[in-house]
């Protein structure tokens, strides 16, 4: 008898009848392969909660930047809103406005953030990186209202100074 060890199903993480490609704001957070260390280092940590982290990006790090600034060139319709570089992962606000896509159907935050993930392991590559830069998922929140977003813009300005903290956190 042939008994093949059943693999878990991996729950998928978006919401059922829901366009993704639809105007609104969302929060994206995009992790490391295995949550390497790669694109930045927190430096400046002091052990007052006031005395905020100071992002340094490596290579790969600006590669991310760049990139991201990118996607509004290549997507007229996205504005990158707030955006943190962190070693292990990236946290950012897209903001879909209701200007046409130019493309027919019009991208989808899945669309974009692959676009993203693809363009910034291309130029990283291009420096000899060879592994795999991101993980090949990514989440997001459908921004709910000011509140909500006045709650996730004060997350990503605090990210740095809470890296010890952070449940993404890993030694550099």
């Amino acid at each position: 008898m042939n008994k093949e060890k059943e693999l878990p199903r991996r729950k998928h993480p978006r919401l059922d009848n829901y366009d993704y490609g639809s105007c609104g704001a969302y929060f994206i957070t995009i992790c490391t392969q295995n949550r390497k260390c790669l694109l930045s280092r927190i430096v400046g940590r002091g052990l007052a909660p006031a005395d905020f982290g100071v992002t340094e990006y490596t290579t790969f790090g600006k590669f991310a930047e760049q990139q991201l600034f990118l996607l509004e060139k290549r997507y007229p319709f996205l504005t990158i809103d707030q955006y943190v570089i962190m070693p292990n992962h990236i946290h950012a606000v897209f903001i879909l406005n209701s200007e046409t896509a130019g493309a027919s159907p019009r991208p989808t935050i899945m669309d974009i953030v692959c676009a993203y993930k693809s363009l910034t392991t291309r130029a990283c590559k291009k420096i000899g990186f060879t592994d795999k830069l991101f993980q090949t998922s990514f989440y997001e929140h459908i921004i709910r209202g000011r509140q909500d977003y006045e709650e996730i813009k004060k997350y990503i300005h605090e990210n740095p100074a809470r890296w010890f903290y952070d449940e993404l956190y890993a030694e550099e």
